[in-house]
């Protein structure tokens, strides 16, 4: 016969969503900061741009 498992506690709940929103707000604010540093053009990330993209098509 099938067992119900024991409840999560608060604790442990409250613990594991922390470590989710903290997870989502560093990768919002990575992603935040390489906007900003595009749109001022110091970046030094390569991205292709459409009119590469279509002659590589």
């Amino acid at each position: 016969m099938a067992v119900p498992k024991k409840k999560t506690s608060k604790s442990k709940r409250d613990k594991r969503r922390a470590t989710w929103r903290h997870k989502a707000a560093v990768e919002a604010q990575k992603a935040l900061s390489l906007g900003k540093s595009i749109l001022t053009g110091r970046s030094t990330f390569v991205y292709p741009t459409p009119e590469e993209e279509d002659e590589e098509s």
